[in-house]
């Protein structure tokens, strides 16, 4: 039996969980925005008490001096990598991509050098980086700016853990209703592949309440690359639940049991709705872990957010 207990990790927004050669690896926004942690164990239960190793910390000024958001540990051609954005001291909005690569095996111990700024075509606003290999190919999937003010979904090929190869297409744009709630805003993709399909769910509207997951597919065998082979689902497929109180559940991603046989949700939400002030200034998105299972026609159920308490499958 896996079992935890629900919010796993308080204060921890943006949660990516994944899992490799046998252990779980975690990190997240922390609430200072000012640092990139990560911590290990051998079972979801045990990251709990898992001690946190801050690998790299925002510059003084300058690039990467503030807003330092969403960082995402992959292992990419056998070396690690850290995705994660930030913006200046003085320009706390001049939000951009950045890699951090390890110069050894073990994340938690060995050093990390900056590989600099994901360089996009079109310079702007940009967050949310997650790289995915499908095809014998390496994509990056992020989160972008474009006029008036919309964020949208782009997607590329990858050179290099942090070059671009090709020119981004953008496969979705906030144009449905509960997308636009507060904020026009499509961010956040974690991709997920199974059953001849290519999802990337993805969180929309703003960061309250009314955030919530929204999900994007293509055929396993279409041409990532073209948005037409796109396709979105017309309304949430995860959101809040008032009965459960978990309110504004967001920014996830996937993992597994040890034994591959069960699929995990992992995303953050509030246990209360009534928000002081802005909702990026409220620490208290704490990071969850969920089952999920699938539908007969090959697609996923993420069913609702659980209640918080022991958690077991």
């Amino acid at each position: 039996m896996n079992a935890w207990k629900n919010p796993l990790i308080e204060q921890r927004a943006d949660p990516q969980l994944s899992l490799v050669d046998g252990r779980y690896w975690f990190t997240a926004s922390v609430p200072g925005f000012d640092a990139i942690e990560i911590r290990s164990a051998a079972s979801i239960a045990g990251l709990a008490a898992a001690p946190a190793r801050v690998i790299w910390r925002r510059h003084d000024s300058g690039p990467m001096s503030w807003h330092v958001w969403a960082p995402e540990l992959h292992r990419v051609d056998g070396r690690w990598h850290v995705y994660f954005a930030a913006s200046e001291r003085g320009d706390i909005w001049k939000l951009r991509m950045y890699v951090l690569e390890c110069e050894g095996d073990d994340p938690l111990r060995d050093a990390w050098t900056e590989r600099g700024q994901i360089l996009t075509p079109e310079e702007g606003f940009s967050l949310d980086a997650t790289p995915f290999d499908h095809g014998g190919r390496h994509y990056l999937c992020w989160a972008q700016k474009s006029p008036p003010s919309e964020s949208n979904l782009y997607l590329a090929e990858l050179a290099n853990p942090w070059t671009l190869k090709s020119a981004p297409v953008c496969i979705s744009r906030p144009e449905l209703a509960w997308e636009r709630i507060g904020f026009h805003v499509n961010e956040g993709p974690a991709v997920l592949k199974r059953h001849g399909r290519v999802f990337i769910a993805y969180s929309a509207a703003a960061t309250d309440a009314n955030y919530c997951m929204g999900l994007l597919w293509a055929d396993a065998g279409a041409d990532l690359l073209d948005p037409k082979r796109w396709r979105k689902s017309p309304t949430p497929v995860f959101r809040t639940d008032e009965a459960a109180r978990q309110f504004g559940p967001g920014h996830n991603s996937f993992t597994t049991t040890p034994d591959g046989r069960t699929d995990l949700l992992v995303y953050h939400a509030r246990n209360y709705r009534d928000i002081v002030g802005d909702p990026l200034n409220d620490p208290n998105r704490h990071a969850r872990v969920q089952a999920f299972g699938w539908r007969d026609d090959g697609f996923p159920d993420f069913g609702t957010p659980v209640a918080d308490g022991p958690y077991s499958i």
